[in-house]
């Protein structure tokens, strides 16, 4: 059997290598899910969207949501993903969502060219420019999933001390 630092670490190994994470909502009986890019950090996962939009709206009306990360494959051995469920919430100003907003950068470079030479990308630049909020998917149960350890395998993992 692997064990539980094995499994995190994989599954550490798999969230940071990937950028797009599914976030699932339900309201009146109706499933709902949306790909938005991420950055882990600090034990939750950061992303922009606008607060207008259906899953950001159901997120924000119901106690639990879902996500899940996984890669493209092209073989049913190479599936490998993570599954949890959360809440979300509004990053905030504080010091977390500085810092996520900076690894945010730093993973999408690409956001600089968004702005122009010597213009500020903190969040408030961000926000007014493209109309979303930061916000932040924290998990509560997190499942590391990988059909090359063996078809179907599934297990719990603790991404970090205290989740």
């Amino acid at each position: 059997m692997i064990e539980n630092h094995r499994l995190r670490d994989m599954a550490l190994e798999l969230i940071n290598c990937q950028s797009t994470m599914s976030l699932a909502t339900a309201r009146e009986n109706r499933a709902w899910a949306a790909p938005v890019y991420y950055v882990y950090f600090k034990s939750g996962f950061y992303f922009f969207s606008s607060p207008d939009s259906r899953h950001i709206k159901e997120a924000m009306e119901c106690e639990e949501v879902s996500a899940a990360i996984y890669p493209a494959v092209s073989s049913w051995q190479e599936i490998k993903g993570i599954q949890m469920s959360g809440s979300t919430s509004r990053a905030g100003l504080g010091f977390a969502a500085v810092g996520a907003l900076r690894a945010y950068n730093s993973k999408y470079p690409f956001t600089r060219e968004f702005f122009k030479a010597g213009e500020v990308l903190d969040l408030e630049n961000f926000e007014k420019r493209f109309k979303v909020r930061f916000y932040r998917f924290d998990p509560s149960l997190v499942y590391y999933l990988d059909n090359g350890i063996k078809f179907g395998f599934r297990a719990e993992v603790l991404l970090a001390p205290g989740t």
